[in-house]
């Protein structure tokens, strides 16, 4: 398939974007490669009513019918695997072989949901009255509004969509105005595997008009969006007014720990992959350095060394490891929080910075940063970063280390490295991240549950616990007796 992006789709037909179009720039290069369909706040409107209108039929459907269309997308991506995870590197800039994970996840989100067309489970409670009982079900919400970022535009489509569906709901997806490409190609594929009209709806749009108003409607049943913290208290502002229930999964500032008695080959070599996958861009990137005095020396020259042998280059070549940043404004905002935590005296101990002979002209292109001599209180210990650049810091013992990865406004994702079972458990118990990582790092499995504390949101994806979100319980109590529910009751009389 020779994919037509020019269109968004709307209760099943692919329509021109009310609103015009807008470019979309080619993180590698700086320049626009490809003009999206920008749709408007009434092409919003009208996905949430056709959403609406669709909803009772798919709802009805035996969850194994649904399954059975979930599993045609989740085999057409795959068909599909190379022009999609070649997009996803022209309009995000990933290198080709993480653009190639991120497709072969974006199948699996539908694969793995779709299992559980015989698993939603609901409960029969005894009543306290004779001749009856109570169900609680697990029913649809209805029509869902889900939001996502540019980071990852391939895999989360099907984050947010395949436990929709599977659920009975229908949904309007929002893609990231800056990579809304791959969302579209994804549409061409669900509507090729027989997606009913008005299932799902892709709109494309800026996030203050066509987010706001799909998060902002009262015909919504759930707003999930993934996202900044900024975004996500604007979206929990506009849906509140209506009581729509809100899932938000925001940023993190995960704290990597290594301590005196780690593997320090696995260490390394775990820190470098979690800080510089996706050039820094993932909400669970290694983004603050906690090393134990012992093997801080040790650890920091074998980091470096890793970090120094990065290959920056063309994403779409095999051999590259470091793509570009997405946007001049991002790399403009990394630039400022390293100047900022300079001049807070943070010493840089790998200078990075925009390339002298960048490897395509034009191009966002920012080579990693390690700075030292920071503190708990800086900015870069505390904001997100989102680019090739982390703190580390010394710690003298576990409990130094456990106070300072915790005095964070985020709660996301945290990862500790020690032979030591006592600390192991400590961490499980006393680190407040809703994912933590041990002798490990992300990504996360399909089957856990990706939330976070704090700043880092109300809500989470995957897993049984992810598909909860998508789903409402109806309580039905079950008489057949013949007589008055309420003479059955011990307090009836």
């Amino acid at each position: 398939m020779t994919a037509d992006l020019s269109r968004i789709w709307i209760g099943g037909r692919f329509v021109a974007g009310a609103a015009g179009t807008r470019p979309v720039v080619n993180p590698a290069t700086g320049a626009p490669f490809a003009d999206a369909p920008e749709g408007s706040v009434d092409q919003a409107l009208e996905a949430l009513a056709a959403a609406r209108a669709a909803q009772p039929a798919w709802g009805a459907k035996a969850p194994l019918e649904r399954a059975a269309v979930m599993h045609r997308i989740a085999g057409l991506i795959r068909a599909h695997a190379d022009p999609l995870a070649r997009l996803v590197v022209q309009e995000q800039g990933k290198p080709i072989a993480e653009a190639r994970g991120e497709v072969a996840g974006a199948a699996e989100f539908f694969t793995y949901f779709a299992e559980f067309a015989r698993r939603i489970e609901g409960e029969i409670l005894p009543s306290d009255a004779p001749g009856e009982q109570i169900w609680i079900q697990r029913v649809p919400l209805g029509v869902v509004a889900a939001i996502i970022p540019w980071n990852y535009p391939a895999a989360l489509v099907s984050r947010k969509v395949a436990p929709a569906l599977i659920a009975g709901n229908t949904i309007v997806l929002k893609p990231h105005e800056e990579t809304p490409l791959s969302a579209l190609y994804m549409a061409r594929l669900m509507a090729e595997a027989g997606v009913p009209d008005g299932v799902v709806n892709i709109v494309t749009g800026a996030g203050p008009t066509v987010g706001a108003a799909l998060a902002g409607h009262p015909d919504v049943d759930l707003v999930t969006m993934t996202g900044s913290v900024p975004t996500g208290r604007r979206i929990a502002e506009a849906a509140a007014p209506n009581l729509v229930p809100v899932s938000l999964e925001l940023g993190g500032k995960a704290p990597l720990i290594v301590m005196e008695d780690a593997d320090l080959d696995l260490a390394v070599a775990s820190a470098v992959t979690s800080r510089f996958m996706n050039c820094g861009q993932v909400c669970i990137c290694n983004e603050r350095m906690l090393l134990h005095e012992a093997i801080h020396d040790a650890f920091l020259e074998r980091f470096l060394a890793a970090t120094r042998a990065l290959r920056l280059g063309d994403p779409m070549a095999e051999t590259t490891d470091l793509g570009p940043k997405l946007s001049l404004a991002e790399l403009e905002k990394v630039e400022r929080m390293v100047a900022a935590a300079v001049a807070a005296g943070a010493e840089p101990i790998l200078q990075g910075g925009r390339p002298e002979a960048p490897p395509i002209p034009g191009g966002f292109w920012l080579t990693p940063t390690v700075l030292a001599r920071v503190t708990p209180a800086m900015g870069i210990m505390q904001d997100e970063i989102f680019g090739p650049v982390v703190p580390v810091m010394k710690v003298s013992g576990f409990d130094e280390a456990l106070q300072i990865a915790n005095e964070s406004r985020y709660g996301l994702s945290a990862y500790l490295f020690t032979r030591d079972m006592t600390r192991i458990m400590r961490a499980v118990q006393d680190v407040r991240f809703g994912e933590l990582y041990i002798n490990r790092i992300g990504p996360e499995a399909l089957q856990g549950y990706h939330t976070g504390y704090r700043n880092s949101g109300p809500g989470g994806d995957d897993g049984r616990h992810g598909l909860e979100t998508y789903l409402r319980k109806k309580t039905v109590y079950v008489n057949w007796s013949g007589r008055s529910p309420v003479a059955l009751m011990p307090w009836g009389g």
